[in-house]
């Protein structure tokens, strides 16, 4: 299943095969900014501005509790890879553990001075990060709730961190215009990422651990040497302001999103812009089906499939690829079909000639090309 959140107070639930809708899960009073499925899929966490936390079964939309405690808006929530813990991020300075099987609050990290942004599990799930609006990063025991220490050296918020795969680095990103690399064991730093000119928003390790991706409101995604702190080499074209990055499972694609309601996709190697994806709003969280066939976003689901090609293979002609690009069907570098309002796809898929788009009313619109007469 994908869930994708909104302003509504809902969350919704889709077949990531079909894109059919599978149900909408009601109950929080105010915006939900973010969810996240437990690793067995058994269970859904949603984060709302009622400063509350949801725990749903994805598959019948049953209600598992509601995790109240915090007294501010919760901004983020991440399982730990086993899925023994929920961590959940707060304007009220705090992150709360809870036991995600029963509700149970397991301890409150307090330390940070200013709202707390984002959090994350080490791929062992023995620490947690969490950045924060003070500028610093926290460190913790995430069986303890023990702080292991505050990394300082961002001279603005920080808006994101990351985990490398194999756990012997840390990136965080912030509003400083900077990425910093940490020693997650001893907090030692390994360098700050100099180059964007704007605010960092997001920041990811490509799957071997080997790149760096970073986000920011330069309007640029920056490839990075996670080793070495080497640039491999700046992604321009966004006319926006970039909310989130995403590596392919074979690492092979980056996908951007932006605060002008693209979302890119990148052949990582030539640096080259493949695909453009066009949605009603902007996007903030984005990642990759497991066999990176979809897309998924919280504005809906994108499947990525070209003519004769398979995701992780070579591009080479993209001149009969359809997408849509804000109000405008497009084929190659040509638009093809103007859109009206009421038609333009907050969700969509493309296979071959086939375009299927999903609207904001419910409705799903089907369309065939003859591409040999284009």
């Amino acid at each position: 299943l994908l869930a994708s959140v909104s302003g509504d107070e809902t969350v919704r639930l889709w077949d990531p095969r079909t894109g059919a809708s599978c149900g909408t899960l009601e109950g929080h009073s105010g915006e939900v900014n973010a969810v996240a499925f437990s690793p067995d899929g058994q269970l859904l966490a949603s984060a709302s501005w009622d400063n509350t936390v949801r725990l749903w079964d994805p598959r019948t939309g049953a209600s598992h509790g509601t995790l109240g405690g915090h007294s501010g808006r919760v901004s983020a929530v991440a399982f730990s890879p086993d899925g023994q813990l929920l961590a959940s991020a707060s304007n009220d300075n705090t992150v709360k553990l809870w036991d995600p099987r029963t509700g149970a609050p397991c301890g409150t990290l307090e330390g940070h001075s200013r709202e707390v942004n984002a959090v994350a599990f080490s791929p062992d799930g023995q620490l947690l990060a969490s950045a924060s609006g003070d500028s610093t990063v926290g460190l913790w025991d995430s069986r303890t709730g023990a702080s292991h220490g505050t990394l300082e050296g961002h001279s603005g918020r920080v808006s994101a961190v990351a985990f490398s795969p194999d756990g012997q680095l840390l990136a965080s990103a912030s509003w400083d215009g900077t990425v910093n690399l940490w020693d997650p064991r001893t907090g030692a730093s390994h360098g700050t990422l100099e180059g964007h000119s704007g605010w960092v928003n997001a920041v990811v390790f490509s799957p071997d651990g080997q790149l760096l991706a970073s986000a920011s409101d330069d309007s640029t995604v920056r490839l990075w040497d996670s080793r070495t702190g080497a640039s491999h080499g700046t992604l321009e074209g966004h006319p926006g302001w970039g909310w989130a990055v995403a590596f392919s499972p074979d690492g092979q694609l980056l996908a951007s999103a932006s605060w002008d309601n693209t979302v890119k996709l990148w052949d990582v190697q030539t640096k080259e812009a493949i695909q453009i994806l066009s949605t009603e709003e902007s996007i903030h969280d984005l990642s990759f089906s497991s066999d990176g066939s979809y897309l998924k976003t919280e504005c809906g689901l994108f499947e990525l499939s070209c003519p004769n090609r398979s995701v992780g293979q070579p591009h080479s002609d993209f001149s009969s690829y359809l997408y849509v690009k804000k109000q405008w069907v497009a084929c190659g570098t040509e638009n093809i079909l103007w859109l009206p309002a009421d038609y333009r796809p907050t969700c969509l898929a493309v296979r071959d000639n086939i375009l299927v788009m999903g609207h904001v009313s419910g409705q799903v619109t089907f369309i065939e090309f003859d591409l040999a007469r284009i």
